[in-house]
């Protein structure tokens, strides 16, 4: 076994160690709630989905919330219509930060069968809200709707908290605004 250089034996035993960004990342990605947001077929795969056969319990994403100020994940499920595209961004904006949004099915992410001839249909929820993971199917199964939540923990694990190097935002984070002259 080699030594572990400068680190070996400095801490106490059962201490952990880790970063700032994987503990954060752990805790998003082991407790995502998502908000219902069913508008047509697919809710009802939203539903098994939900249910004790597929146990989303196990991936912390069991609490499904009615409102979107307790929620951070927005699983859109079936057709969006330009009428309820205003309503969908409203919840969306009440969500807290951070927040993500799951396109499932056809109809959702780029129109369906209503794509060609339907005058009503959005042609992608992603013109109205930003969309995190794709979903295919119609409509897709529950199993599918399982691997777009793992997905979507994947996309978590991968985030930081940190500024990059060398960004417009690392230089200028800390400038108070100058005051106007009178």
């Amino acid at each position: 076994m080699l030594p572990m250089s400068w680190i070996e034996n400095r801490f106490e035993e059962n201490v952990a160690v880790t970063s700032v960004d994987w503990m954060i990342n752990w805790a998003r990605r082991s407790s995502i709630w998502p908000m219902t947001f069913g508008l047509a077929c697919c809710a009802i795969e939203m539903m098994a989905f939900g249910a004790s056969r597929y146990d989303v319990d196990r991936f912390g994403a069991g609490a499904f919330r009615a409102t979107p100020r307790q929620s951070d994940l927005m699983i859109v499920a079936g057709t969006v219509t330009y009428k309820m595209a205003s309503r969908l961004r409203r919840l969306y904006d009440q969500m807290p930060e951070p927040k993500y949004v799951m396109a499932m099915g056809a109809c959702t992410i780029g129109g369906g069968p209503y794509f060609k001839y339907g005058y009503h249909v959005v042609k992608g929820v992603d013109l109205v809200v930003p969309v995190d993971v794709y979903v295919p199917g119609c409509p897709p199964r529950p199993e599918a709707l399982l691997e777009g939540l793992m997905r979507l923990q994947d996309k978590i694990r991968a985030q930081t908290i940190s500024i990059p190097k060398g960004s417009k935002r690392a230089s200028k984070a800390f400038d108070l605004p100058v005051p106007a002259a009178t």
